[in-house]
């Protein structure tokens, strides 16, 4: 995967399927390298026809991890300069969660540069408990305290899967392996803790004129179809849809579930 010079760091990035496809980038939510959007949603996309885009976040290694912080606009910043210095805009982008809402502000400041957009998992404000997970989160780990491995990861099935998902002993036993040979880590890990913001961008959001759907995942415990909802309802003539028996992972979950919506969505390549 090579790496490109972006809003003044280094980013890295990798290509797929077709050159002369129609590009479509994809935005990764935190904690998550652009690799997880490759078991599923880019082989489906490049079998569509699509030239499609992956990167690692600002935080995530080998791209920059800036551990001095950053915010939102930073990230806002680094995708919009991606689709720059490829050439790839005006493009079609997917984000999920965190990836979703530098979407929605992408779509504020540069709308030019995004033809449509699907958003998953997303959110336009933090209610009282996610507000209050964002900081415990933050609090947990300025206080430097180790919790095991195994902890940490049973902690991420629970908020992040479905219990069709969890009720399955094989299923959890795999998941439990790939959380743990994953544990976020890291002075990058600790700088996208601090992008949990409180503020309420919904009102923000009706000036967004670019076509979007909004994909909720049933039984996401981190952002529930409620606050997905009102993002839709926010945005002038977005779609709406859900998908069933999947948490805040329904991308990896349900992935036929999800790129079918995408797909429909995006059309198909002549």
């Amino acid at each position: 995967m090579p790496l490109i010079k972006v809003n003044g760091i280094n980013l890295n990035y990798e290509e797929s399927g077709p050159s002369s496809g129609p590009p479509v980038l994809l935005v990764m939510g935190s904690g998550s390298g652009g690799r997880a959007w490759h078991l599923h949603q880019v082989p489906a996309l490049t079998a569509a026809g699509y030239r499609v885009i992956t990167f690692d976040n600002r935080g995530i290694p080998p791209t920059d991890e800036c551990g001095e912080g950053f915010t939102i606009d930073d990230l806002v910043g680094d995708t919009a300069g991606l689709i720059e210095a490829l050439g790839i805009g005006p493009c079609k982008l997917v984000g999920t969660s965190l990836g979703a809402r530098v979407a929605q502000e992408l779509m504020l400041a540069r709308p030019g540069l995004i033809e449509r957009a699907v958003l998953l998992a997303t959110r336009g404000r933090a209610d009282a408990l996610r507000a209050a997970l964002g900081r415990a989160e933050v609090e947990l780990h300025d206080s430097g305290a180790q919790l095991p491995a195994a902890y940490e990861a049973a902690v991420q099935a629970m908020q992040n899967l479905s219990p069709r998902t969890l009720n399955d002993p094989e299923q959890v036993r795999d998941w439990l392996d790939v959380f743990e040979l994953t544990r976020r880590s890291g002075p990058g890990h600790r700088a996208q803790l601090g992008l949990n913001s409180e503020q309420n961008r919904l009102a923000a959001y009706r000036d967004i004129a670019v076509p979007c759907l909004v994909v909720a995942f049933q039984d996401d415990l981190l952002t529930p179809p409620t606050l997905c909802r009102e993002v839709a309802e926010a945005i002038p003539g977005a779609s709406f849809d859900v998908v069933p028996d999947c948490g805040h992972y329904g991308y990896l979950e349900r992935p036929e579930e999800v790129n079918k919506r995408v797909i429909e969505f995006f059309g198909t390549v002549n």
